[in-house]
C-alpha cells in the first residue's frame, strides 16, 4: 500500500511513512510551512491542511496580535 506525499507528490511506502493530518509524508517532507523546520508527528498545528510548528510560526501567523503594553486592550482577535 502506498500514497502520495502532499509535499513532494511522490509515492510514500508503508515502511518510510510519517503519518500526520491524515496524510503520509516522507520523513524529510513533514516540515513547517513557514520556517521549514522538520516536524515530529503530533508536535505541530495545522491550518488549511498545512503543517506549522506550534511556536513561533503558528502562534505568530494565526494567534492573537498585540500592541501596547499588555492587558486586555493589547490583543486583537
Amino acid at each position: 500500500m502506498s500514497r502520495k506525499c502532499p509535499t513532494c507528490d511522490k509515492t510514500v511506502y508503508m515502511g518510510e511513512k510519517k503519518e500526520s493530518l491524515g496524510n503520509w509524508y516522507h520523513p524529510l517532507c513533514l516540515k513547517c510551512k513557514k520556517c521549514g523546520r522538520q516536524l515530529a508527528r503530533g508536535s505541530h498545528a495545522e491550518r488549511k491542511g498545512q503543517p506549522y510548528c506550534h511556536n513561533p510560526c503558528y502562534a505568530s501567523e494565526f494567534g492573537p496580535g498585540g500592541f501596547g503594553h499588555g492587558g486586555t486592550e493589547s490583543h486583537k482577535y
